[in-house]
């Protein structure tokens, strides 16, 4: 069985990724802190803490774990929670030792990128995409600190395929949302448009966050690829294009939108990755399922 190395395994999205793929790889998850050794793991889980910011710790890791993949999921996931600078360093740090670690074993790497490195989620005044739907070859203009975190990466991701012959598949997701924690439809009931328009409202299941991940860890392609991951639908329930034109006053030159289709397209990921979102807002707000285990 293939060992696959979940960096912020602990986080709230690393939690589903790292139980998602422990059915059918040997998981080590690593985050800050140990759970304790008193802690019964799961089948085919282990756990390590480390810092990887550190680069010793990372690359000795990694060197000694020798593992088939890598998903690197461990960040500071936004520039409002920690000053910017921090944000910034830790993510590029970060990032730059565990491509490169996982380079030099040799290992395929999943990576965290984000929809904030095109810049709009955060960006001071809202404005309109280049084209709708967004495709990943949209030009990345971040102005905050978390979204030039992401820009960073993507050019430390590429620079580790040319050097290293590893392929590094760079997932960009869209906000993220929980089984019955539907924070987005919040934005929705609200009637305020000016809350989801960073990212024209657009969201995605965490389950479908597992399920693109472990997809990109079995394909097969070569280099650096980005992939959106975004449900198939926006999360108001209005045809994308009506709402996007009433809030910006108007459209992009480029747009071939039907319906409610998310503004993120992933058509991509559908044709490298064979993936296609499976849940949408309308079941999954209100929906009961499991949460994920790391331990018995």
């Amino acid at each position: 069985m293939e060992t696959v190395v979940v960096t912020g395994a602990g986080g709230r999205s690393g939690r589903w990724i790292a139980d998602a793929l422990a059915d059918e790889y040997e998981v080590v998850c690593v985050d800050i802190d140990h759970p304790g050794f008193e802690v019964d793991a799961r089948a085919n889980v282990d756990f390590r803490a480390a810092d990887l910011t550190e680069r010793g710790e990372a690359l000795d890791l990694l060197a000694e774990l020798a593992p088939d993949a890598v998903v690197h999921w461990a960040a500071l996931p936004s520039p409002t929670r920690h000053a910017g600078g921090r944000v910034f360093e830790t993510n590029t740090l970060a990032t730059y030792n565990v491509l490169v670690g996982a380079g030099r074993a040799g290992a395929r790497v999943v990576w965290a990128s984000s929809e904030s490195a095109y810049g709009f989620p955060f960006a001071e005044e809202k404005t309109l995409p280049d084209e709708l739907p967004v495709t990943e070859s949209h030009p990345l203009r971040p102005e905050d600190p978390y979204g030039a975190s992401k820009v960073a990466g993507e050019e430390v991701a590429k620079m580790v395929t040319r050097r290293y012959g590893v392929p590094v598949a760079a997932v960009r997701p869209s906000w993220i949302q929980y089984p019955g924690e539907y924070n987005c439809r919040d934005v929705a009931e609200s009637g305020d448009l000016s809350g989801g328009a960073g990212n024209f409202w657009s969201y995605v299941d965490v389950r479908d966050v597992a399920s693109i991940v472990a997809a990109a860890v079995d394909a097969d392609f070569e280099g650096h690829e980005a992939f959106h991951a975004a449900a198939g639908d926006n999360y108001l329930g209005r045809p994308t294009a009506e709402v996007v034109e009433e809030f910006f006053g108007g459209l992009p030159d480029d747009c071939a939108i039907d319906g409610e289709a998310s503004a993120l397209s992933t058509a991509k990921a559908a044709e490298y990755l064979d993936w296609e979102p499976e849940h949408s807002w309308r079941e999954a707000e209100s929906e009961s399922v499991p949460g994920p285990s790391l331990t018995r």
